[in-house]
This record gives C-alpha cells, structure tokens and sequence, in this order.
C-alpha cells in the first residue's frame, strides 16, 4: 500500500471518527437531543392530529413545515450553541494545536445535524402515516425527504456564524431569538394564508420560507415560487452565512494570538 493510500484511509477514518463522536456526544445530552426531537412531533401532534383530528390536507401540509422547522433547528442548535460553548470552553483553541484536520470538526458537526434532521423527519413520517392517515407515494415520501434533510446545510452554515459571534451563554437564547419569530413569519407554524398580511408580504425574504416552499413544493401544497429561485436564494445566505462564520473565525484568531 502506498504511503498516499494510507493517508486516505486515514483521513476518511478521522472524518467518520469525528461524525460518530459528534453524533454521540449530542445523543447523550438530553438538553439537545429530547427537545431536538420532541419539539417538532409535539406541534404536529397537537395542530395535525388532534386539531385536524389526522384528516384533510393538513396534516400532509403540516409534516412538510413542521419537517422544516425540526430540521433547521437542529441544525442551528447543532452548530450555533455547539460551536458557541466549545469555544468559550477553549476547545476550538486546542485543536488548532492538534495534527487533526479542520474541517473535520465541523463535517462532523453537518453529519450530527444530518442524521439528527433524518430522524426528525422519520419520526415525523411515522406519526403522519400511523395517526393522520396520511398516504402517498413511495416516490413522494422520499422526495420530501430528501428535501428536508438536505435543508440541514444552509441552515447549518447560519448556525457557525452564529456560534463564531454568540458568546456561550447567550448563544441558545440568540437562535431561539432568531428561529421561532422567522419560523412563524415563514409559514411553518402555520399557512401564510392564516398569518397578517405584512407578514405574508415580509415572508418571500425569510430563507426558511423558502425552505418551507421547497418541502411544499414535493407535495404540491407550495406558492407559486419557482424552485430554481428558492434554491438560489438558500444557496447565496448559504455563503453569506459561512463569509459571516469566517469572519467570525478570524475574529477569534486575532484575540487569541493578536
């Protein structure tokens, strides 16, 4: 075996070291992962099932925004509190001193929100089919799914910018600042069509709302906004969320060795 085949296999065991550890660590923090979890299949509970007593159009509508709001969380209190409490902790700091690579870290981070964002969206599914009856095609159940479970990423990378500039205290009570009042306003508590009209008007500025309408759009439920526009749109706060993070990584730098 040659000496760059080796460095692979070691590389690749590192990253999926680090995916496990991160996966784990979060798993056995009942202060993530049972609201992480919870949350979500509670509101689809009490406003798709029992509400809407699991009949109608709701309660498939509900799965995709409730999906939606249980996945962006998870990713923004992955990487937002995470990263914030590990730097004011010192642990970003000590592993710059360490041979392991950098952005194995935060890949392990994206996979925790991943998989994390992949049971919301199963136990969600398991309560839509079970309780409201909900019925659709196998092509569809995957096709939302996949597009909950991948909006993970932008919202990931908004949560890194928010741990690099929130201090560790303040941290949880910025993304709960930042997730619930952008949620409502995006539609994924309830359909836009029920909320204020400036909040309908404020909405199409909101990434979650696009996310949202993304999700809908796999069920046919969505506005009439091209998908293209949406993917754009969480693709650009995407890089302005991980220019933000950068910035934010560089910040820190300089106060540590300035």
């Amino acid at each position: 075996m040659s000496a760059e085949v080796a460095m692979k296999r070691n590389l690749g065991r590192i990253y999926a070291l680090q995916a496990k550890t991160e996966f784990l660590k979060v798993w056995r923090l009942p202060m993530y992962a049972i609201p992480t979890l919870a949350f979500p299949l509670m509101f689809y509970l009490l406003f798709a099932v029992a509400t809407n007593r699991g009949t109608g159009q709701a309660a498939t509508y509900l799965l995709a925004t409730y999906g939606a709001f249980g996945v962006m969380n998870a990713a923004l209190f992955g990487f937002g509190v995470g990263i914030a409490v590990e730097r004011g902790q010192g642990w970003m700091l000590f592993q710059r001193a360490t041979p392991m690579p950098p952005l194995a870290h935060l890949f392990g981070k994206l996979v925790m929100a991943t998989l994390f964002g992949a049971l919301i969206v199963l136990i969600l599914s398991a309560a839509a089919v079970t309780l409201a009856g909900v019925r659709m095609p196998v092509g569809t159940w995957l096709a939302l799914a996949g597009t909950l479970v991948s909006g993970a990423i932008p919202f990931a990378a908004f949560g890194l910018a928010v741990g690099y500039w929130a201090g560790p205290n303040s941290a949880p009570a910025v993304v709960n600042l930042i997730s619930m009042p952008v949620s409502l306003a995006s539609g994924l508590w309830f359909p836009l069509q029920m909320l204020p009209s400036v909040i309908r008007k404020v909405a199409p500025f909101l990434p979650p709302y696009h996310y949202g309408q993304l999700a809908l759009g796999r069920l046919g439920l969505g506005e009439d906004v091209p998908a293209l526009y949406s993917v754009a749109f969480l693709a650009a706060f995407t890089v302005l969320s991980l220019l933000l993070a950068w910035i934010g990584y560089r910040r820190d730098e300089g106060k540590t060795f300035g």
